[in-house]
């Protein structure tokens, strides 16, 4: 059939890590706080990393990498190097990809300084970033909330916040509204933007959602443009129904939130996004799975050539209400599978970060709880602790599920996503033995609490290097703020191959088999 050329991509992070502070300012290398950018951590134009393991996504080998300028040179054995190269010695340890699109890990899936119920993500562009870079994350992919259904405003304003970035980012564009003004600013993202990636809502009735009609029409406008469409997948009617019932019978507390928002509801709308998309014939992401029952959606469509993705959550209390919410233990291990088997492809966060104070605002409704988690700084060594150390994936797996997917995905590769001669130097030694512990008081973000507080591991970060410059080593970060870019994303990734061909083929499939004779009148 012709749609059977469709792709599905779906995103999502704390569930599958379940084991159930604020952020040390000293530690950044902040203009405003005395330091300078040539005293930010090693700035050498030329770097040489000694002995590692060097991984990319189908491969992996013992050599040197040689950096000049913020690129990668030369990645081989036993390279010679004159006496201004700064050494570093990776012996026993992995080199691998750093960057959302560069070397080193990728998260595609952020809300920094973003306003949402009544208030705003406590991570702004500097914080969350810094936080990012410490745990190994070199890139990131941020979402432009419209101001007032306009894309071009929101666009505007999502810069300015991103003045301060210390590491590269790109951003997807989420649609609040559908009208032809929307229509047209999409063309704009893309075309003159940069952005290759649209988000739809179809939960948060009365506010970010839009119905199926506006929804195929997204969905159209996406696949004219060769940008991908994302959803975030709950049956919004429904769960708005199910917060009446649960405040209806006195169940005001943060229990309510997942009681009024069941698995079901994910998986029903997990289900209809995907067979409108097939209806339409575009690329999906399904972001933040939380559930069997989503997965199983995905695995069907992954049946008939659908391809996917992850973000993870979990807990309960105030402090760790995020939509979909947190599920029940056996979820954990079925979304591992799914990541393990290729069902899902890629790991992201949602960090989305509000503190004791803002998450309060709920304390007598949970309708009010501003929802969302972290997992920017912990990410990478979480995914590694769950998934190598068990033996779930290997190590080259774990780059591509961090890293070359994501890149890929966004059209950015190679680069980002692989340690190779003309990428990025955005790269991260990783040391296999070591250990790594979680908790708010030693943390990045803003935050005065974390979701995986007291959480132990094996597998750590040692240095993240970002454009040729060493920006944590030592447990010391030193970042300027400034200092990131913003990286374009093409359109027509190479989740669009073929779907020209499969609608000539559906449009051939639709001809009439006989002959008809037009009625007398």
């Amino acid at each position: 059939m012709a749609h059977s050329s469709v792709h599905l991509l779906f995103l999502s992070f704390l569930l599958l890590f379940s084991s159930l502070s604020h952020s040390q300012s000293d530690q950044f290398c902040d203009a405003g706080i005395g330091y300078s950018e040539s005293t930010c951590g090693i700035s050498s134009s030329k770097l040489l990393i000694k002995g590692g393991t060097v991984v990319n996504a189908h491969h992996q080998q013992i050599a040197d990498v040689y950096v000049e300028d913020g690129i990668i040179v030369a990645v081989q054995p036993n390279i010679k190097v004159p006496d201004d190269v700064t050494l570093l010695d990776a012996a026993g340890k992995y080199v691998m990809p750093g960057d959302e699109n560069r070397k080193g890990g990728i998260d595609p899936h952020t809300h920094l300084a973003m306003e949402f119920m009544g208030t705003e993500t406590i991570d702004d562009y500097f914080s969350g970033q810094a936080a990012a870079l410490a745990g190994g994350t070199t890139m990131h992919i941020d979402f432009v909330i419209p101001v007032n259904g306009s894309l071009v405003a929101g666009f505007e304003a999502y810069k300015k916040k991103a003045k301060k970035s210390c590491m590269d980012y790109g951003f997807h564009m989420a649609i609040t509204k559908w009208d032809e003004s929307v229509s047209r600013e999409m063309e704009i993202m893309v075309k003159e933007k940069g952005i290759n990636s649209f988000k739809f809502f179809m939960a948060y009735k009365g506010s970010l959602m839009i119905n199926d009609e506006l929804l195929l029409q997204g969905f159209e406008r996406c696949k004219s443009l060769g940008a991908l469409a994302m959803v975030h997948a709950e049956n919004g009617d429904a769960v708005f129904e199910g917060q009446k019932r649960m405040i209806e019978l006195g169940i005001t507390g943060p229990e309510g939130h997942a009681l009024s928002r069941p698995a079901v509801l994910e998986g029903e709308a997990t289900a209809r996004a995907i067979r409108l998309a097939k209806f339409v014939n575009t690329p999906l992401y399904v972001v933040h799975v939380m559930s069997i029952d989503a997965m199983d959606e995905i695995a069907k469509a992954r049946k008939s050539d659908f391809l996917t993705g992850i973000t993870f959550f979990m807990l309960q209390g105030r402090r760790y209400v995020m939509s979909p919410p947190i599920r029940e233990a056996g979820h954990d291990k079925a979304l591992q599978a799914a990541l393990s088997t290729g069902v899902l492809q890629l790991v992201g966060t949602d960090h989305c970060v509000f503190n004791s104070t803002q998450k309060a605002f709920g304390i007598d409704d949970f309708r009010k709880i501003p929802n969302g988690v972290n997992g920017i700084e912990e990410r990478m060594h979480l995914v590694w602790d769950t998934m190598v150390e068990s033996g779930q994936i290997s190590v080259s797996g774990y780059v591509r599920i961090t890293s070359t997917e994501c890149a890929r995905i966004f059209n950015i590769y190679p680069r980002k996503g692989a340690i190779l001669a003309g990428s990025d130097a955005d790269i991260i030694i990783f040391n296999p033995n070591s250990s790594f512990e979680i908790s708010a008081s030693s943390h990045h973000s803003r935050t005065d609490t974390n979701v995986y507080e007291g959480r132990k591991g094996k597998g750590k970060v040692e240095v993240t290097i970002v454009g040729g410059r060493v920006v944590w080593k030592d447990d010391e970060l030193r970042v300027v703020p400034g200092s990131g870019k913003y990286i374009d994303m093409p359109p027509f990734s190479y989740l669009f191959n073929g779907i020209d061909k499969a609608d000539a083929m559906y449009r051939t499939s639709l001809k009439a088999p006989v002959k008809r004779f037009k009625s007398k009148s």
